[in-house]
């Protein structure tokens, strides 16, 4: 009877505290909401531009992060822009916690500037008129920062992720870096069994009803249906778990629980242009990746023009947005690696093993750990090579060898991945697009008909006042508005529960009926999810019979089309010639620079065998620039980086042959002396494999034979610090002006875009066998220096 008395008494209070707290958040909706512009940035800030003095005004504003009086700014850092997620909610989740993206790259010394939007979009306002805001705030942003090395790095969470990469496709040259998390890009991509929501537009004819929601809130879209829809993917946290938390732990839980709610309930709308060119486009038509979508001036929004660093976090716990919708662009764009590095695109990718959506953006152990190392290592990412990489994160340890080169508590490794990596996780299925293919048709022409036949009489019975009353009786609003001060029930419950508090009685952990209350809970939530399953189960099965069915895709036009569905974009003939062009100009590169170029070929050629870049090896050449004086500027070393890379990707052979020359310009002090700062740097991070200790040993003796050379007073090659007049007609007549506008917006990286032209186009060079390569570094070292090959022209290069 005492253990059954308690828990009464513990139950009861529990109960009162509880309903307190549904006050408090009701309060807490209404007063959020009743602001001018509410958010849920846990820090201070200044306004510095407001999009609705625009030429096309938007409802986003671009304001900067003052930070805290212990972390002061570097001017020299490059500026975090972090954009919000305009899905429902209101902005600020991406600086929700002092623990977020913008709280790490405030305390790393970046400057940091966020993206937020109001409730309510300015009348007319596009998904174009966003990009361009977005793009004229970026201006601004480098603008302010001069002083700083490289391009803003901007931060793109779930739907703002997409909107980044619009952005960054029409307007290339303004972005340092990217970073993608939970966002999604490929829409039709998924695991079967794992992510119906993908298949939810099918189930209901397409995006006839978006179009006939937005005219039953006036020619508005209200975000607490998208709300709703994240609410309905998990019945068991949305119906059960995630209230009973709160009840079972309402002494610690109440603050964790009301600061989420704010940010879960702040609701907002969408233009009825923006939400339907979302869903025709993206939703439904995956049209992004595939390069159909054309801005208004006829810009081609193709991924490929993006020139920065692609940082890719997802996480396979994510059933919003699971790692195929996060990958599956690449490999909609790009059918090989070559492709990837001809178009001279960096991507880093890494997947979380559990975390959920929200986690990514919220989550304080993702804060400490992934966002810290992509944070601390933007600078090493932007420099990589072209190519997939995957990035790595394992704990610091006591035997963690160089321990003092790696920041934080972990260190960030770069592994080498493949296209073949990407299709692995994605796991296309041919048969799944044919039917998200009829989807969209069948889209098509039920959106015909109804604004044919049923939207002219929808908007005709739907009146503004009859549209907001539709608002706020809205189930999801309904559940925050009806339980707070406002309402006559909820008036006595603030102080009964001052009064539990005060005589507070919480009952044992062991009591035998809250064990058997944690048992009920635990199986509600089972049978909860089970259903869940079988409901979605369901869904994917009515969904591949209904689409899969030849009458179906026939009437959906697709019966007679054998072709595959998603076709590859293609390359322009003026970017191919473009390639080739840059192509011959590299190869006139070959002997030119010293003793630099020479070290990052060495660097280049011995990591290639490694599989992976380690942090602490660019932190050391890092620390190595900074006791150097007349040391290029960052984007200039990238750049001559990237330029070493690309020719030893072009023609490795010649590439190596020609070092010999560049360390001719050298004494024989320097040149010793760079080897052994190369060999510190390649043996700082990961373990030497077999194969890049033997790539080391061979360069070795190319460095030792070209330092003697000097001891002997061989006479120095003239020095060679710019390309040559037949190498700057190539450069003019390079048909930069003649190709599309969505190149030419590429100024300084267009040539790393093209770089790897003649390697994608023609393979052989970049993929020289062991052997070969070593006996031509063999060569070198003995002082038989072939001169780079020339070749034929290619027709595909042609």
């Amino acid at each position: 009877m005492q253990a059954a008395f308690e828990y009464a008494t513990d139950a009861f209070q529990r109960s009162v505290l509880y309903a307190d707290v549904m006050r408090q958040r009701g309060n807490q909706y209404q007063a959020h909401m009743a602001k001018q512009a509410p958010h849920v940035l846990s820090m201070e800030f200044e306004q510095i531009e407001s999009g609705d003095t625009l030429p096309r005004p938007v409802n986003y504003s671009l304001v900067r992060i003052l930070p805290p009086a212990d972390a002061p700014v570097d001017p020299r850092k490059r500026p975090f822009v972090i954009v919000d997620p305009r899905a429902g909610h209101g902005p600020g989740i991406g600086g929700f916690k002092p623990e977020s993206e913008i709280g790490v790259a405030v305390r790393a010394g970046h400057p940091c500037y966020f993206i937020g939007f109001l409730p309510q979009p300015v009348p007319g306002q596009t998904v174009e008129d966003v990009m361009r805001a977005e793009a004229h705030f970026l201006e601004t942003v480098i603008a302010r920062h001069p002083e700083a090395e490289g391009k803003p790095v901007v931060v793109g969470n779930c739907q703002a992720g997409w909107q980044v990469m619009m952005t960054a496709a029409m307007r290339p040259e303004l972005f340092g870096a990217i970073i993608l998390a939970g966002a999604p890009l490929s829409y039709w991509a998924g695991w079967r069994g794992m992510n119906p929501m993908r298949y939810f537009g099918g189930l209901v004819g397409g995006s006839w009803l978006t179009a006939y929601t937005s005219d039953l809130d006036g020619g508005k879209f209200d975000g607490a249906w998208l709300v709703q829809n994240f609410e309905n993917l998990n019945p068991a946290n949305t119906l059960w778990s995630k209230q009973y938390n709160l009840y079972s732990k309402v002494d610690t839980e109440a603050e964790r629980y009301l600061g989420f709610e704010k940010w879960w309930g702040g609701h907002v709308f969408l233009n009825r242009e923006e939400i339907q060119y979302i869903v025709d486009n993206l939703f439904v038509g995956n049209k992004f990746t595939s390069g159909e979508l054309v801005t208004s001036d006829g810009i081609r929004l193709d991924i490929r023009n993006v020139r920065a660093p692609i940082i890719v976090f997802c996480s396979r716990g994510d059933n919003i947005t699971p790692p195929p919708q996060a990958l599956g662009w690449i490999t909609d764009l790009y059918q090989d690696d070559n492709e990837v590095r001809a178009h001279g695109q960096t991507i880093v990718y890494a997947v979380h093993d559990s975390i959920g959506h929200l986690g990514i953006f919220v989550s304080g152990s993702v804060a400490r750990k992934e966002h810290q190392e992509f944070t601390c290592n933007i600078d090493m990412i932007d420099v990589l090579p072209p190519g997939i990489y995957e990035a790595e994160i394992s704990d610091k340890t006591p035997d963690t060898p160089n321990a003092d080169l790696a920041q934080g508590n972990y260190v960030l490794n770069f592994g080498r991945r493949h296209l073949d990596d990407i299709r692995e996780i994605v796991q296309q299925k041919p048969e799944d697009d044919r039917r998200f293919a009829a989807v969209a048709r069948i889209s098509e022409i039920n959106l015909g008909l109804y604004r044919s036949f049923v939207q002219p009489w929808v908007r005709h019975a739907i009146s503004t006042p009859v549209a907001e009353l539709m608002q706020r009786l809205h189930p999801m609003r309904l559940s925050y508005e009806l339980f707070s001060d406002r309402n006559p029930v909820a008036s006595p419950v603030a102080p009964l529960a001052e009064q539990v508090r005060e005589s507070r009685q919480p009952v044992s952990p062991d009591n035998p009926f809250l064990v058997a209350e944690k048992m009920g809970s635990h199986l509600l939530e089972s049978g909860l999810d089970i259903w869940t399953k079988l409901r979605d189960d369901w869904v994917e099965r009515v969904f591949m019979a209904v689409y899969g069915s030849p009458l179906v895709q026939d009437l959906a036009g697709l019966g007679g089309d054998t072709s595959p569905i998603r076709k590859h974009p293609g390359i322009s003939p003026e970017h191919r010639e473009f390639m080739a062009q840059r192509a011959i100009e590299l190869r006139g590169l070959m002997e030119t620079g010293g003793l630099r170029e020479a070290c990052l070929r060495l660097l280049i050629y011995v990591s290639a065998a490694q599989g992976g870049i380690d942090e602490r090896s660019f932190n050391l050449i890092r620390r190595m620039r900074a006791g150097k004086d007349n040391v290029l500027a960052l984007d200039e070393f990238k750049d001559v980086v990237r330029d070493q890379a690309l020719m030893m990707m072009l023609d490795r052979e010649a590439a190596l042959a020609a070092t010999r020359v560049l360390l001719s310009r050298a004494s024989a002090r320097d040149i010793r002396a760079g080897f052994q700062d190369m060999e510190q740097v390649v043996t700082a991070g990961l373990p030497m494999t077999e194969a890049a200790g033997q790539r080391l040993e061979d360069m070795r003796e190319l460095f030792e034979a070209a330092a003697k050379d000097a001891e002997n007073g061989k006479a120095r090659a003239p020095a060679a610090t710019g390309a040559t007049a037949a190498q700057a007609g190539a450069r003019k007549a390079s048909p930069r002006a003649a190709r599309p506008r969505k190149v030419i917006a590429s100024t300084r990286s267009a040539p790393v875009k093209a770089a790897a032209a003649e390697a994608a186009l023609a393979k052989p060079p970049a993929a020289a066998s062991k052997p070969t390569a070593r006996k031509t570094t063999k060569a070198a070292a003995a002082g038989k220096t072939p001169a780079p090959r020339k070749r034929a022209p290619r027709k595909t290069a042609a």
